[in-house]
């Protein structure tokens, strides 16, 4: 599963990018400064050299990490009983690690479904539930709820409502959603509530930890992992260059 250096070089500036203030973790989206301010802020130095092959040479470590997790499993269990969008024989599968109680993976969201919408053929699109229980007392809550919506076949537009309503996280905003959508709500109540739903999420969770994930939304291209803030809107260009990898390997 080795991947050409061109791709891990790419994370690497990604990364550096990112921490250097060149590209936002928390919003992909440029906003023009307002008219008042009269100076431009100085520009970040680039990234030397040096700083390049240490941050290449960290994630290809840290990938190193995920393929011996990956390699431990065939695609059928990796993927599981996961809420999947896309092609289900697609070569490449995406996969996101997600917290409903997460601002950034609401944003996240909102970028994956234009770029399911584009790529969807090519590629199988798998969703994680990954709670950050910690600091996000409603995530774990909701995790459990949209599985439930998920025995009834409506997982996805369960998930598009609690991400449009990630104010109102709760019991009620819970089953107004399940009133909504036209699920059975008593079979609702009883599935989120249930010992399976738990252990739908604890799953989840078992393979976060697995991969030594701390943080949200984490992602996995084509069992690639995705630095933290690498922006949504370039996995496209990814997916390309990883496709272009697997074809000359």
């Amino acid at each position: 599963m080795a991947l050409k250096n061109g791709l891990m070089r790419t994370l690497a500036v990604a990364v550096l990018l990112i921490l250097v203030g060149c590209a936002s973790a928390t919003d992909q989206t440029a906003v023009e400064p307002p008219a008042s301010e009269a100076a431009t802020p100085a520009q970040p130095a680039p990234p030397c050299e040096a700083d390049v092959a240490a941050a290449e040479a960290e994630c290809k470590a840290r990938q190193e990490d995920v393929y011996q997790v990956l390699s431990s499993l065939d695609r059928a269990t990796f993927i599981g009983e996961s809420p999947t969008k896309g092609d289900p024989n697609a070569e490449v599968v995406v996969v996101k690690f997600s917290d409903f109680e997460c601002p950034f993976c609401a944003v996240a969201a909102v970028h994956m479904k234009d770029f399911v919408d584009e790529r969807g053929n090519e590629v199988l699109y798998v969703y994680k539930h990954f709670p950050l229980k910690s600091i996000h007392p409603e995530a774990e809550p909701a995790s459990k709820a949209s599985w439930a919506a998920g025995q009834q076949e409506q997982f996805w537009i369960y998930h598009n409502g609690l991400f449009a309503n990630q104010d109102r996280l709760g019991d009620a905003l819970y089953v107004e959603l399940a009133e909504q959508i036209g699920l059975d709500v008593e079979q609702f109540n009883r599935d989120r509530n249930s010992d399976a739903a738990q252990s739908a999420v604890d799953s989840d969770l078992a393979l976060a930890a697995q991969l030594k994930l701390n943080g949200t939304p984490r992602f996995l291209i084509g069992g690639l992992l995705i630095p933290p803030g690498f922006p949504t809107d370039g996995f496209s260009e990814l997916l390309d260059n990883l496709k272009a990898n697997q074809t000359t390997q």
